[in-house]
């Protein structure tokens, strides 16, 4: 009798190690991502910037983008507020809701058809007040009739601390970024520039990251510029944009004495340095398309976000409402 609760205990103890070790092979391994390091499209986050989004009204097939989001939360649902800036600088929202290790995925078609601009996506409250909740991750897939395509991360910022500012009739929120969450970028560089008279179109996008998302996000201003060729020289250039500044690097924007394309001849490349004259934050992406990637091996279609150089202050001021879902 004494060896079979002997036995017994044995085996439970056995049962409880295993039970034990498949919790810990259960967990998520490594140390948690630190909140403050600064925006990176490889990092979750409590606010998500998509840079730029675009979709036809009367031909989706060749002009939309697909906006993704997850909650990497395992235990805890996630209200989600969308803010769709236009490069008019008008503003409409949604509500997402997600629950623990929800992911989901929408067509901007859908949503907002016959717009281009970019996208916010603030964490907060069942009632609506921006929120810490370092847990959300995103990317885009961007398709342009012109023939631009990319897969772009969404920009994370996580929360970083202090009670996140509400007006006293409780009606509107600041995320401020510096402050409860990471800093903005301030300088912007394009690592690479290929000539465009081998056939590559360079699409620039740059958002500025603050201004009202009740009434109309905030204008980027006055835009300073550096451009460099592959052997050291450099020209300067001003050019300006409202909240969202898209362009094709040519021979007409940025104006440069010499041209771009006389200054990146055939089989050159060049990079370029961005910011605003203000002292105010600028996130954004470049795109490359060149109709001859299927024939030529030096030819390449893609794109990414632009690098951060340089980092800043800024904020958005946000409405306050219970989340419609």
């Amino acid at each position: 009798m004494r060896t079979s609760l002997k036995l017994t205990n044995l085996v439970l103890a056995i049962f409880a190690l295993a039970m034990m070790s498949m919790a810990a092979l259960a967990a998520d391994p490594g140390l948690p991502y630190p909140a403050s390091s600064e925006v990176s499209d490889q990092k979750a986050g409590s606010v998500l910037i998509y840079n730029f989004y675009s979709s036809s009204a009367t031909a989706s097939n060749t002009e939309n983008t697909r906006i993704n989001i997850t909650n990497t939360n395992i235990y805890n649902a996630a209200f989600v507020h969308l803010f769709f800036v236009a490069n008019s600088c008008t503003v409409a929202d949604a509500y997402i809701c997600l629950t623990a290790n929800q992911t989901a995925s929408f067509l901007t078609s859908d949503f907002d058809p016959g717009f281009a601009g970019y996208i916010v996506a603030i964490a907060t409250t069942h009632y609506g007040i921006p929120t810490d909740f370092n847990y959300l991750i995103g990317d885009e897939y961007v398709k342009l009739a012109s023939g631009h395509a990319a897969n772009l991360g969404a920009e994370a910022f996580a929360y970083i601390g202090g009670e996140v500012p509400v007006s006293t009739d409780g009606t509107q929120a600041t995320v401020a970024f510096g402050g409860n969450y990471n800093y903005v970028p301030r300088v912007l560089a394009l690592d690479n520039i290929p000539s465009r008279v081998d056939g590559n179109d360079t699409l620039v996008v740059l958002n500025r990251t603050g201004g009202s998302l009740s009434v109309g996000a905030s204008s980027i201003g006055s835009i300073f510029g550096l451009l460099y060729d592959d052997a050291e020289n450099v020209l300067s250039f001003t050019t300006s944009g409202g909240c969202q500044k898209r362009f094709s690097i040519s021979n007409t924007e940025p104006r440069t004495v010499p041209r771009f394309e006389t200054f990146i001849p055939s089989g050159r490349s060049g990079w370029m340095k961005l910011w605003a004259a203000a002292n105010v934050g600028i996130i954004g992406a470049q795109i490359n398309f060149n109709p001859n990637a299927a024939a030529q091996a030096n030819a390449f279609n893609g794109g990414h976000n632009l690098h951060k150089l340089t980092l800043t202050t800024d904020a958005y001021v946000v409405p306050v409402f219970p989340a419609s879902c």
